[in-house]
């Protein structure tokens, strides 16, 4: 009996952190480049709650253990903005931004220009090229972002292309690796070094939704409610007959 309640205990334990990732993509449903998080489960046997007295060893007992979570880096659908700043990029690359505590990674493509003429995130941190921040003039006008990252004006009253830069586009060999900081950043751990990417496009004026389904994700957040309450009564009811014998028990003439 207490072999039943502790794998009923170890699949809530699971169950409430599978809703903890759930309702944080629900909650980013409509955060520009969010990558959605999933649960990797596994089985995880290990010996019973048992007495020591019984002739023949005990079979081992499966419990249910949330190995990790795991991102999907699935593209999510791209909208039309028609902003030039915009930026939606076709591929596994990043975008690299400096932030205080070093460089970060995005895919997050809603860009804008702060007061001292830097790209920025919509969160303020600037948007770095491969010659380090991108700085535009004020006199900068018909900003062009091509398909390489290379970010062209026009200047003044001329009529001849000045480049501004080139955005820094990187990606790594196992993206998995990437760790989540907030503020739709991604950090790479010790040892990872972000590679340059020469094969994915940038596309202007368009932004990389989030790719979290609204529907899928409301369904398993229904679903896995449903589980816990059903789990949790089957163990209520367990613990009632547990009681219900010792209260018997106890009136057992000596």
């Amino acid at each position: 009996m207490e072999n039943m309640l502790l794998v009923g205990l170890s699949r809530k334990m699971t169950l409430e952190r599978q809703l903890d990732v759930v309702a944080n993509n629900v909650a980013n449903i409509n955060t520009t480049g969010f990558k959605a998080d999933r649960s990797l489960f596994e089985e995880y046997l290990r010996s019973p709650a048992h007495e020591d007295n019984f002739v023949h060893a005990d079979r081992r007992v499966s419990f249910v253990h949330d190995r990790a979570t795991f991102h999907d880096f699935s593209a999510g659908p791209s909208e039309q903005t028609k902003n030039p700043l915009d930026v939606a990029i076709d591929g596994n690359a990043f975008l690299v931004v400096q932030t205080a505590a070093g460089e970060r990674y995005t895919r997050d493509g809603g860009l804008q220009i702060n007061n001292q003429g830097q790209l920025v995130t919509a969160s303020g941190d600037p948007v770095l090229g491969t010659s380090g921040p991108i700085v535009f003039q004020p006199t900068d006008k018909e900003i062009n972002i091509a398909a390489d990252g290379n970010i062209t004006v026009l200047e003044g009253t001329g009529r001849t292309d000045s480049v501004r830069g080139k955005l820094r586009l990187v990606s790594f060999a196992d993206p998995q690796t990437l760790v989540k900081e907030g503020g739709n950043l991604y950090s790479a751990g010790q040892g990872i070094a972000a590679q340059p990417d020469t094969t994915s496009r940038v596309r202007q004026g368009f932004i990389e939704k989030s790719n979290v389904n609204s529907v899928h994700e409301m369904s398993r957040m229904i679903e896995i409610t449903r589980t816990y309450t059903q789990i949790s009564a089957m163990l209520q009811q367990q613990h009632d007959l547990h009681r219900t014998a010792v209260e018997k028990l106890a009136d057992v003439p000596a």
